[in-house]
């Protein structure tokens, strides 16, 4: 197994020029979409005063991954997926400079910000789609997974970075100036994904419908020997374990007393360990015993929610939220990175929406469920379901580890 400190795999996949214009030109953009998403969810508060309009506005931005990603996965195995992420991302730049240029001539109510959000939920979905696809194409087979784990690096470092630059922006100028930074960064992106070249086109061009393809593509992945126990292994991730940053500011206030300050601790305990996480998977620049790995991130899942809920001491519910971070990145690049390595190309995009809609929508789900029994039960005893749930499916596929390990492991482009 690779050390703690070999970062040759990293320095391998970020010399390979098509993912390096992937990667640095998208992380500005991974950050002007969390500043965007932070900046309508201002808005909304400032229009309405309503948490009511704050969960539609989520809703608007979530259903689409849920009901269109796996469409657009069967789009994305028709047609060249770098040139559907340029056209999604073009459209995207639009949405965001409309939105600006609407909102400071003062024309944007509830009912048209709702709907701009609607657009770009759209739009990401086929993104989603196209991206997940996509970067295994751009580089040879052998930095594959050290570069899907750094790509996961650098999307967690936005998820956190791109909310303090929204407050900043927000404060200092206004919602206007944070929907034109996010509008400004795209174009940096489409300089990237103009200048970039797929090593392998796995477009197959049109087949049948695209409902007939896009369950074409669940059957493949019901019946793919590694593929399914992953995608198992990933809903016990999203629901049990990932759905709990949803549910911190609850944690932060109501079990910790910590108010605010504490919510922000606790985020950037999760935040540190998914990027710890992320890390060691790069540097290690291999799917040799990635298995095993993927499955005991989902036992440290679960014991990180069960430590979480279980105490009232605040420093050992950062450390259990920091191994939760740590599970969350494990578990899900784990089973990214080993399923991009054994799907068929030409099935590539349909599988891989399967992973966007679980991964995103999951937590969704989780925290929901979590949430409204919490009403009930209690937060820490509610969100503990979670945790037994995440332990119950390291029971259930830790046994089927050697069957799995050797479909999943096994060279393949």
């Amino acid at each position: 197994m690779a050390g703690l400190t070999n970062f040759g795999g990293i320095a391998a996949a970020l010399r390979q020029r098509n993912f390096a214009y992937y990667l640095w030109g998208g992380a500005p953009s991974l950050v002007g979409l969390w500043v965007h998403r932070i900046a309508v969810l201002w808005l909304t508060w400032e229009m309405t005063h309503s948490g009511t309009w704050l969960g539609l506005m989520s809703f608007a931005d979530l259903a689409p991954t849920v009901v269109i990603t796996p469409l657009a996965g069967a789009i994305a195995d028709r047609v060249d997926r770098r040139v559907m992420s340029i056209i999604t991302q073009s459209l995207a730049m639009l949405q965001a400079i409309a939105l600006a240029v609407l909102f400071m001539m003062g024309l944007i109510d509830i009912w048209s910000l709702w709907l701009f959000t609607l657009v770009l939920g759209i739009v990401y979905a086929f993104f989603t789609a196209a991206r997940l696809a996509m970067v295994p194409n751009l580089l040879p087979p052998e930095h594959v997974a050290s570069a899907i784990a750094f790509d996961s690096a650098v999307f967690n470092i936005a998820r956190f970075l791109g909310p303090v630059v929204a407050g900043a922006i927000i404060v200092g100028w206004g919602v206007g100036p944070a929907f034109l930074f996010n509008a400004s960064t795209f174009v940096i992106y489409l300089f990237a994904l103009f200048r970039l070249r797929l090593l392998r086109n796995e477009a197959g061009g049109r087949r049948g419908s695209i409902v007939g393809e896009t369950l074409a593509g669940m059957r493949y992945a019901r019946d793919h020997a590694g593929i399914r126990p992953m995608l198992v292994l990933l809903v016990a991730m999203a629901v049990g374990v990932k759905s709990f940053l949803d549910l911190l500011p609850g944690f932060a206030d109501a079990v910790f007393h910590r108010g605010a300050g504490g919510l922000a601790e606790l985020t950037a305990a999760a935040g540190l360990g998914a990027f710890t996480g992320a890390i060691y998977l790069a540097q290690r620049g291999t799917r040799k015993g990635l298995t095993r790995l993927t499955m005991t991130g989902l036992l440290i899942g679960g014991l990180g929610i069960l430590g979480l809920c279980a105490t009232d001491i605040y420093w050992l519910a950062l450390a259990a939220v920091f191994l939760a971070g740590v599970s969350v990145a494990l578990g899900g690049t784990g089973t990214q990175t080993l399923m991009q390595g054994v799907v068929d190309g030409a099935m590539r995009g349909r599988v891989m929406s399967l992973y966007g809609v679980i991964y995103r929508g999951g937590p969704a789900l989780g925290a929901l469920v979590m949430g409204s029994a919490s009403d009930l039960i209690g937060l820490q005893a509610a969100v503990a379901g979670g945790g037994v749930l995440a332990l119950g499916v390291w029971l259930w596929i830790v046994r089927r580890h050697g069957a799995t390990a050797e479909v999943l492991e096994r060279a393949r482009v």
